[in-house]
């Protein structure tokens, strides 16, 4: 679609061919050349995509090697010498960066050498462990260019009006001049942001109010926050827009949630998938048939720990992800396991013409991995399977395993308390064919709060304490 179509007007092309890269330039940042690189390698053959990632990667390693403690004794312990890992295959040869071991090791892992850290954040700690994560100016200007060329292929560009239903958490500006200076950036850019944490009717009324007003090209969201709100526009026959796409995030897109999004925004949705540590990861092209990862920045393995060691999982198969940051020279992060899964693809060509490697479906985070009566491992994604029927009656629901392996599930009612005796026939069903021997206990609340990050956590496994 051009860009006339996708709602370009005279402002939004000079943002785009003009203003945009004048201000990039202006502040020494190459994000404009950068993409351009990227636009053309992402349809470069295996081999040539292969070659660059190799030439990254060992710089790499060469790097971390003399300047960062961590790596040099992890390295040297293991007899590896830096110049023996020549290719993505090699990596194999190391061992994997937990995430405790990646917290406990922040300062050993930081460079002793140029190039310095030029961003320090903290991750949303969703799994109850947040980390500060750091990086050089190189990497950020590789993960801007690599987050607009996958919004480019979700129909968003630098210049379109988006909205943003977004989680704003701990981002919120500190002070009232950082305010200002922050909505004039958002004017500027087009973007208008929205807290997607309430999720009553009268906030949801009040956003398509905003749609309806502001007229955007796109919408980014988060993903459950996105179907609540696809869903209220469902049930109050709100729409009067033509198509707008849809690019998810933060969360994983169920299947059910996107059938929601198509039917309220039409059938642009995308998934993306990213993280604190690395921001865009994977993104859908308009096949919507798994993720592409962008080969030129990181190398994404999916792993199966097998028998006490670990293995690249299966084509089909389910495993971690683990990522390598090619460009993070100031703090490495060499196979971080992020504590996502992911279903490992056959490394094909995808039918957009793109050979960037896919992965996905994403599965879900392996603390969401529930336990039947037998103890078998049993994917949290399983309850996209009943919240289809469950739609009619539940605005929400969250299944939480307890350490006796018993599930409470919490539900939402659709109208105030009253809880349809169907929702426990359909729940007992369920729990039967999908979950044999696990209790599941149905309790209705009047909401379920999301995470200081906004997001809603659809499956909660609790854990022993820890002394």
């Amino acid at each position: 679609m051009d860009d006339k179509r996708r709602g370009m007007d005279l402002y939004g092309r000079l943002l785009h061919g003009v203003l945009f890269p004048a201000w990039e330039g202006l502040r020494g940042r190459p994000t404009g050349e950068l993409l351009a690189y990227l636009h053309r390698t992402q349809w470069s053959p295996l081999d040539e995509l292969h070659a660059i990632q190799s030439g990254f990667l060992r710089r790499l390693i060469r790097h971390a090697h003399r300047s960062s403690p961590f790596y040099r004794q992890r390295l040297d312990a293991a007899g590896i010498s830096p110049e023996s890992i020549r290719a993505p295959e090699d990596l194999a040869r190391l061992p994997l960066l937990d995430r405790l071991d990646a917290r406990a090791s922040a300062a050993e892992r930081r460079s002793t050498t140029p190039p310095g850290i030029a961003v320090r954040k903290a991750t949303g700690g969703t799994t109850g462990e947040p980390m500060i994560i750091e990086y050089n100016a190189e990497s950020r200007h590789w993960r801007d260019a690599t987050r607009w060329r996958g919004y480019g292929w979700g129909g968003y560009k630098v210049g379109m009006r988006a909205l943003h239903f977004w989680g704003f958490g701990a981002a919120l500006p500190k002070t009232a001049f950082d305010k200002v200076k922050v909505e004039l950036d958002h004017r500027l850019r087009r973007d208008l942001y929205v807290d997607c944490t309430p999720r009553g009717d009268d906030h949801l009324a009040e956003v398509v109010a905003r749609i309806r007003a502001y007229r955007p090209d796109v919408i980014l969201t988060y993903s459950l926050a996105g179907a609540a709100l696809a869903r209220y526009v469902l049930r109050t026959g709100a729409r009067d827009w033509p198509t707008i796409p849809v690019l998810c995030g933060a969360e994983r897109l169920w299947p059910h949630d996107r059938e929601a999004l198509e039917a309220a925004f039409g059938p642009a949705v995308f998934e993306t998938y990213g993280c604190r540590e690395f921001m865009l990861m994977a993104t859908e092209c308009d096949q919507h048939d798994g993720l592409h990862v962008s080969m030129e920045t990181m190398i994404v393995e999916v792993v199966v720990r097998d028998g006490g060691g670990v293995r690249a999982a299966r084509p089909g198969e389910i495993g971690e992800v683990v990522v390598t940051d090619l460009h993070n020279l100031a703090a490495p992060f060499i196979r971080y396991v992020t504590g996502d899964l992911a279903t490992q693809r056959a490394p094909e060509r995808c039918a957009c013409g793109r050979w960037l490697p896919r992965i996905g479906p994403i599965e879900g985070r392996v603390t969401e991995t529930l336990r039947d009566g037998a103890g078998n491992p049993v994917s949290g994604l399983v309850f996209s399977i009943l919240f289809v029927p469950l739609a009619d009656h539940a605005r929400q629901f969250q299944a939480v395993q307890h350490l006796d392996g018993s599930i409470t599930l919490k539900v939402v009612p659709m109208n105030g308390d009253a809880m349809p005796p169907i929702v426990k026939t359909l729940t007992d069903d369920f729990a039967a064919k999908y979950l044999p021997g696990v209790k599941i206990t149905i309790e209705a609340v009047a909401d379920i709060p999301p995470t200081a990050a906004g997001k809603r956590r659809v499956v909660i496994v609790e854990k022993p304490a820890t002394a």
